[in-house]
């Protein structure tokens, strides 16, 4: 509450108050209107022998529907208005919360969490405002002024009433939060689960054909979806006892306000013919209180969407933050080495044990590194800490001679995937996304480099020819050659290759690999891969095991030299 929500409500509390001016104006409004209204039938019920005596209560009448229909349109004109700019604010704070950690997203967060976080829980915090905090507000205010107003004829029976519309205003909706309370979480948790299963069968749906397991799927699928209509129905069951409390609660107030006025009229207190004006105004007053309890009810809901949002920014927050710069690293010389790491040692927060141990490495400007190793030495979380996605726990980590952050991402260092996102759009869009101010010459000019010139050249609409939903017009060596000529475009001097040919045959890897190479000569490159073709052409080749380097040189010395790498290579090459 103090992080995503009071800071809104305080810059825009203005707005707040206005949209509950304008509330509180159609309530009395509508109260006015049932007050005439009633005043109006018992007076013409008298008989009156001349029209005039009933017709300013006609005007009245007349003004006070429009008005109240006024009030009501402005309510919510201005209160959706300052819930959509803090809706906007809040979305921009989540991009901004999620942003700097896009390199490692997916490994802290399913994809379905995150579609629940984006859309539902930033869409839900909207009812916060117009469901609990509007009508709270609204109704604590009402239920003040009509006990202000009975004070002044009578204040034991002003007394008596806010003891029974404290019932609606406070009791009601203490109760059904008690009672709500768990299962509105329950509920909550319960579709978010729902989201994530949903996005990870879809992802993997063709895997679920193959397997023969789609009904074993929906079954589960359907079980966990019966559970949540479950509780739905029975929060739906409370939710009509408690209509039918409030409703009752709405009866005696209304006989109580009836035999008061009648007592009253009897004594000469009020006027016979305002008998019915407080029995209706108490019909309007109680519609307007009735809310609250399901406002209150609903604060559950709010605060695990809350929770999930604070949780996220939290973990952001906390992260490690940018070592700060040495005074060796402040000066150092433009022609030093392109990256340095120094003692670096990386843990994972839930982990032990370090997945990359006091590692040592120096990597000259112009060089291509090949870095091997099995699954889980390493590999990926080096790439992670060259890129800024994650900082050391210990040592420190240059590029060009500054402290690896993911500012230098674009403008040091640029990352060519396994498997690089292409957006459904055209072939173009998703390489000018390197550098969108480049000119046409650079985008040609790269797309002969990645190659792509003969193949754009076959296609009639060229570079404007849309990469339909996750780039499957083309093939996915053409997909990469695409992606790479974004990263081409960003004209960094560093480039990450991780793993771009996996999955694809050795023709096309081969191919793939000569042109990469080709294009990024003149550029330090850092190769990330699981075999040996093409090893060659790499300056160095370095060996990760258990979080550190256990062999290092060039292909020639570590054939002469390495048994290990001998028996490697003799078996990538089939030998």
């Amino acid at each position: 509450m103090r992080t995503w929500i009071i800071p809104y409500m305080k810059q825009h509390k203005g707005r707040m108050l206005l949209t509950v001016l304008v509330g509180v104006l159609g309530v009395a409004s509508s109260v006015m209107l049932l007050f005439i209204s009633g005043y109006l039938i018992s007076k013409s019920a008298l008989r009156p022998e001349n029209i005039m005596i009933v017709y300013v209560p006609i005007v009245a009448v007349r003004a006070f529907s429009i008005s109240q229909a006024v009030m009501r349109y402005l309510e919510r004109l201005i209160g959706h208005d300052v819930i959509l700019r803090i809706l906007e604010r809040m979305r921009t704070r989540l991009y901004r919360v999620l942003q700097p950690q896009a390199l490692v997203l997916q490994s802290r967060y399913k994809t379905g969490d995150l579609l629940s976080m984006l859309s539902e829980d930033i869409e839900h915090l909207q009812d916060f405002y117009l469901r609990t905090v509007f009508p709270s507000i609204l109704s604590l205010f009402v239920y003040g002024a009509l006990i202000g107003v009975l004070g002044l004829f009578d204040w034991v029976f002003a007394l008596m009433m806010a003891l029974v519309l404290a019932i609606i205003v406070f009791v009601i909706p203490f109760i059904s939060l008690l009672v709500t309370r768990r299962k509105y979480i329950a509920l909550k948790q319960g579709r978010n689960q729902l989201y994530a299963q949903l996005t990870d069968a879809v992802f993997g749906l063709s895997d679920w054909i193959a397997s023969g397991r789609i009904e074993s799927f929906l079954s589960d699928y359907k079980t966990d979806e019966r559970d949540l209509l479950e509780i739905e129905k029975r929060m739906n069951r409370w939710q009509h006892v408690r209509n039918a409390i409030v409703q009752l609660v709405i009866g005696i107030a209304v006989m109580a306000m009836i035999a008061w006025a009648g007592n009253q009229a009897e004594t000469g207190q009020i006027a016979p013919t305002v008998i019915a004006a407080f029995a209706l105004m108490m019909l309007a007053i109680t519609d307007a209180l009735s809310p609250a309890s399901e406002a209150i009810e609903r604060i559950p809901a709010y605060e695990e969407s809350l929770r999930r949002l604070q949780e996220v920014e939290t973990e952001t927050n906390d992260a490690p933050g940018h070592a700060p710069r040495s005074a060796a690293a402040a000066i150092r010389e433009a022609n030093g080495p392109a990256i340095e790491m120094q003692n670096v040692s990386y843990r994972y927060p839930e982990s032990k044990e370090d997945v990359i141990s006091g590692m040592t490495l120096t990597i000259d400007r112009g060089k291509k590194v090949a870095i091997l190793g099995r699954s889980g030495t390493g590999k990926s979380t080096l790439l992670k800490l060259l890129t800024g996605a994650l900082q050391p726990t210990a040592g420190n980590v240059f590029i060009n001679g500054e402290q690896a952050s993911q500012s230098l991402l674009a403008k040091s260092l640029s990352i060519l995937n396994q498997k690089s996102h292409l957006f459904d759009t055209t072939v173009e869009n998703n390489i000018r996304i390197g550098n969108p101010e480049a000119s046409d010459e650079e985008i040609s000019e790269v797309v002969e480099q990645a190659q792509l010139t003969k193949l754009l050249a076959s296609i009639p609409t060229g570079l404007k020819t849309p990469m339909e939903e996750m780039g499957h017009r083309f093939s996915g060596g053409e997909r990469q050659r695409i992606a790479f000529a974004r990263v081409l475009l960003q004209q960094t001097p560093i480039v990450i290759f991780d793993e771009p040919t996996i999955g694809l045959d050795p023709k096309t890897e081969h191919d793939l690999l000569q042109t990469m190479f080709d294009a990024a000569k003149d550029k330090t490159v850092i190769w990330v891969t699981h075999h040996l073709a093409g090893i060659e052409q790499m300056d160095e080749i370095i060996f990760l095991e258990e979080g550190n380097i256990v062999l290092q040189g060039n292909h020639e010395n570590l054939l002469a030299t390495s048994s290990k790498y001998r028996a490697l290579y003799e078996m990538d090459k089939g030998i």
